[in-house]
């Protein structure tokens, strides 16, 4: 589904990837804000069962410092990373039968017992950031916003709105909920557990999926106007991926040592990391986000590429209900954030 439609920002589906046929990242975003103009009064059809922490942050930023008006749709839910995205509203409007979840970041860290605590430190950080914004939006303490947060809290519209989360809540009938495994969260409405059951819609099978589909296969066939002749030399695949392995590593210390990405680290690794933005654009989101309180640790080099995919794939960020996940996956809640992810590579 393309982002930018009739002049709206259109934002169903995972945040940060494409599973299930939807999705959305922040890259795409920040061209169709480019596309919108930045004066121009802006509308947000939101509908999204979450993904990737620092997606929606990103996303939350780059609406936030839109200088046109953003009215938020919920069209049907906001849940987790897309949580965050509406609180960028100027206005947010629940529809009819929409809901809204937030709560603390989660993951889960490989390595010592001193990497083990930085990660949760780090996911400390993370979650009184996210705190602040919603307590922003909503006028409520930052401290009762986070044990909100602790405790996976789901809103129906009028809730949200009588928390301070929306604008108020629309008569039109919600949308269908956008696909996503409702499964990972731990107080998902059993609805939403049903439906993403029936639809199997399962981020592990889907990560897998998305994972398998990039690796290349010695079965494919060659079509026959494509087949090397005798005499063809075969390609040095080692040199292609050495200089592609390279070209990663420059990017990412282009951005991360932007002088733009003092006080903002963070954001700054995400978008080296998680994003294939260039140095350019990095430079323009960097610039307009916030400065965060503290300064945040930074990398003195860039991990190697094919270690860091493959964490990638293995960490994408959220919380497994029910304690410890039985396999390497991730999202908002049961496999969502990054903090873990990064100290992870910052030993590799």
């Amino acid at each position: 589904m393309p982002v930018y439609m009739n002049g709206e920002l259109v934002l169903y589906g995972f945040v940060g990837d494409s599973y299930w046929r939807e999705g959305f990242t922040s890259t795409e975003v920040l061209e169709a804000l480019a596309e919108h103009g930045t004066d121009n009064d802006l509308d947000v059809r939101l509908n999204s069962g979450g993904g990737y922490a620092f997606e929606g942050l990103a996303i939350y930023n780059a609406l936030h410092v839109h200088k046109g008006n953003v009215t938020i749709h919920v069209d049907a839910i906001a849940a987790s990373a897309a949580s965050t995205i509406a609180m960028a509203g100027d206005k947010i409007i629940m529809r009819a039968g929409s809901e809204m979840m937030i709560h603390d970041p989660s993951g889960y860290t490989f390595g010592t017992a001193e990497q083990h605590q930085k990660a949760m430190a780090a996911l400390d950080k993370l979650g009184s950031q996210m705190a602040s914004v919603y307590g922003a939006r909503s006028g409520n303490d930052a401290d009762k916003v986070r044990q909100v947060m602790k405790d996976e809290t789901w809103f129906t519209a009028e809730e949200a709105v009588a928390a301070g989360y929306a604008s108020r809540a629309e008569g039109a009938k919600a949308e269908t909920v956008s696909a996503f495994d409702y499964r990972i969260y731990s107080k998902a409405p059993d609805h939403l557990v049903a439906l993403a059951a029936e639809k199997n819609w399962s981020l592990d099978a889907a990560i897998t999926r998305s994972a398998a589909s990039a690796a290349p296969t010695s079965q494919q066939e060659t079509p026959m106007a494509d087949k090397p002749k005798a005499d063809d030399k075969p390609a040095d695949t080692a040199a292609v991926k050495a200089e592609a392995a390279t070209e990663t590593k420059t990017r990412i210390k282009a951005i991360t040592g932007l002088e733009e990405a003092s006080g903002r680290e963070a954001l700054a690794q995400h978008i080296a990391f998680d994003t294939e933005m260039d140095v350019e654009a990095a430079k323009v989101m960097l610039a307009a986000a916030p400065k965060s309180a503290e300064p945040t640790a930074t990398f003195d080099d860039a991990p190697d590429p094919a270690t860091y995919e493959a964490d990638r794939l293995r960490a994408s960020g959220q919380a497994q209900p029910g304690g410890m996940p039985k396999s390497p996956s991730a999202s908002l809640n049961s496999r969502e954030i990054f903090a873990a992810r990064r100290a992870t590579l910052k030993g590799a």
